[in-house]
Order: structure tokens, then C-alpha cells, then sequence
């Protein structure tokens, strides 16, 4: 437990502006090793006298250790990380947490529902997808094309698969309006069928929305997928943060079933 719990340094390698109150860091290790991670796990960021938050990996580390996170201001911490510049020295501990279901999505026709800063999580799983042998397809619903992030990363998924972007507030009249639900069968129509799998991150009534939907629709509990990334705390399931029902989302998730989810939250209302 105590090397987990103890951060290793790490250097900030580059920053831009990504998106409202949104940067995206690259980060690389100082001492030349990297280390591995899979699509949907975290890590943390250490900053002396701000203490330290969770974020998920948006590319997995390279052969060079270098590694990404996109990153909004929200609180002491991050606005002390927008302070920093290219070549600081910050904390690092991880990966952390469960990952997104490789094996089980390989060959079927996958559906990625992505809403607000909840893209990140999911884009290292897009990245996979897009070169395997699998049928995907992404819709992206924003409050307005201010608030989307991933420009570079969305631009390179335009090549590979299908995707819609939708607005609450479009900035013009060729722009989709309404949530991601609302166009699921255009997307479906792209992505060559009924989706066989969901993944999905984004506000918590979004992903509640989206598993009763495909439920409904009769698609199984076990192929639909979430991420609770906005319950990362401590990593290792000592600080009670991120407690649902038996289990402890940042040891046993992020990445849950709707199966699982909904056993979960009936124990909490038990």
C-alpha cells in the first residue's frame, strides 16, 4: 500500500487550450521509464499545498512514458495546474481502477455516447476501436460548440468511424440540436445497425437516460458500459470517497455494467 500511495515525479511536456476552462497536458516520466495502463483507468496529480485529484488517461503511456489528460479548471488544484508551465515537476501515482471491455467488444457493433468533459474518458477506448476489427460509431452531445473538447483527437475519429456531434445551443442551423438520444437512429444508421455494445460517460442523468433506453430497446444490462469517473479519489479504496452500495469505484470501477450498476444502487436504497 505505501508505494502506492506514494506519488513519483513526473514533467509537464506540453499545454494548450482545449475547450472551455479546459487544457490538454502531456505528460512524460523523469527518469526515462514509463509504465502501462488500459482504456478507462486514472491516475493522480500531486501538487504541494493544493494536495492532489484523479483524471483519466486520454492516450495511454508510449514507448517514451509520455502520456495525456485533458484537464478542466474547477477547483484549487487544477487552477494551480494551469499555472504551471512545460517542464515542471508534478506528483503522479497510478493507473488505478478497472478498464473499458476490450476483449468483450471485439467484432460487434459498438455505440460510444459521449456528453460534456465526459469524452476524455472514453477517447482512449476510441483510439482502440478505431484500429480494430470492430464496427463503431461516436455521437458527442455538448452545450454548445464552445464547451467541446478533443478537436485534434475528434478530427482523427472522422477517418475511422462514424460521428455526429450535437448541440443544446448550435452556433447555426446545420448543427444537430438535442441530446445525443435524440439521434440515435442516425447513428445507428451509420454505424450499419442496432448497437450490440454502449459506452458511455458524461453527466450521471445522461448515462441513466441512455441505460434505460437501450434496455428498453432490448438491448442486454451486460453490453451496456459507464464510466463514474467523477468519483476517483484516493485510488486504492482508503479514503470511503467514492463508496457505492459493496463497492468501492475507484478499486472495483470506473468502468461498470448497467447489470452492475443497477445492483449497486439497490443496495444503497435497501
Amino acid at each position: 500500500m505505501k508505494g502506492l500511495m506514494t506519488p513519483q515525479t513526473i514533467r509537464i511536456a506540453e499545454i494548450y487550450n482545449d475547450g472551455e476552462a479546459s487544457r490538454h497536458f502531456t505528460f512524460e516520466a523523469t527518469n526515462g521509464t514509463t509504465h502501462s495502463a488500459k482504456p478507462g483507468q486514472f491516475f493522480t496529480l500531486t501538487l504541494p499545498g493544493y494536495g492532489e485529484a484523479a483524471f483519466t488517461y486520454l492516450s495511454l503511456p508510449d514507448a517514451e512514458g509520455q502520456f495525456k489528460a485533458l484537464i478542466r479548471e474547477t477547483g484549487s488544484l487544477t487552477s494551480a495546474l494551469f499555472k504551471c508551465d512545460i517542464g515542471d515537476i508534478i506528483g503522479f501515482r497510478g493507473p488505478f481502477g478497472n478498464s473499458w471491455p476490450e476483449e468483450q467488444l471485439h467484432g460487434k457493433r459498438v455505440l460510444i455516447i459521449a456528453g460534456g468533459i465526459g469524452l476524455p474518458p472514453l477517447a482512449a477506448i476510441a483510439d482502440h476501436l478505431a484500429t480494430d476489427d470492430t464496427q463503431a460509431a461516436l455521437i458527442y452531445g455538448s452545450r454548445s460548440p464552445t464547451d467541446q473538447v478533443l478537436k485534434y483527437e475528434r478530427s482523427a475519429w472522422h477517418m475511422y468511424m462514424p460521428v455526429l456531434e450535437t448541440f443544446d445551443h448550435p452556433s447555426s442551423k446545420k448543427q444537430l440540436t438535442g441530446t445525443p438520444l435524440d439521434h440515435i437512429a442516425e447513428i445507428e444508421t451509420k454505424l450499419g445497425g442496432q448497437p450490440e455494445a454502449i459506452l458511455t460517460c458524461g453527466p450521471e442523468v445522461m448515462m441513466n437516460a441512455v441505460g434505460h433506453y437501450f434496455v428498453q430497446n432490448g438491448l442486454s444490462p451486460e453490453n451496456i458500459w459507464l464510466a463514474l469517473e467523477r468519483r476517483m479519489h484516493c485510488g486504492v479504496g482508503e479514503c470511503g470517497h467514492c463508496y457505492l452500495g459493496s463497492s468501492y469505484v475507484c478499486t472495483d470501477g470506473p468502468v461498470y455494467s448497467w447489470q452492475q450498476l443497477t445492483q449497486l444502487h439497490s443496495q444503497t436504497t435497501a
